[in-house]
């Protein structure tokens, strides 16, 4: 669950509306919003269903996006949603999905979207990392932890940074 306070919101909603991806409504009593993705990027209601769902949930196979976006949008086939992938992958402005490699015994590739930047590698399979328990690689292993620790650092000052930000606002 998001634990963020009025403030907050309010300044996400204005970065949005910075960038034209929401836009104020009529609201009565309070203020109401819409998002507006689909006229700032020029792509149809289909392909808009698509990238929330893939935002929201993470990588999916085309099956899985079908049922995940049927209320957004309820797709004929699964064709019908490996073809608007393969336009949202091959845009002229640039790729707003991306296919995965298939996962060792996965029987479909996965979709990711490129919202917010190239996807960091899958993890490991439980399979993998177990077999990868049994039999450590004390070299592989020592390169592993050192990414790990560096990761940890940036993620750190990530959040430090996010959190002087939110004190700015």
């Amino acid at each position: 669950m998001l634990d963020a306070s009025e403030a907050e919101v309010q300044a996400a909603v204005d970065h949005l509306r910075s960038l034209s991806l929401v836009m104020e409504t009529s609201g009565g009593r309070v203020m109401r919003y819409s998002h507006n993705v689909g006229k700032v990027l020029g792509l149809p209601p289909q392909s808009v269903a698509l990238l929330a769902v893939l935002f929201l949930r993470g990588a999916q196979t085309p099956g899985e996006l079908r049922i995940n976006a049927d209320r957004l949008h309820r797709f004929g086939d699964l064709l019908a949603v490996q073809a608007f992938l393969d336009e949202l992958a091959e845009r002229r402005e640039g790729a707003l999905v991306r296919e995965l490699p298939r996962a060792p015994g996965a029987r479909e590739n996965r979709w990711t979207h490129l919202l917010s930047g190239e996807p960091q590698a899958a993890p490991l399979p439980a399979t993998a990392a177990s077999s990868a328990a049994v039999a450590p690689d004390t070299g592989s292993l020592a390169a592993r932890i050192e990414r790990l620790e560096e990761d940890v650092r940036e993620l750190r000052a990530l959040v430090e940074s996010l959190r002087g930000g939110a004190r700015d606002e």
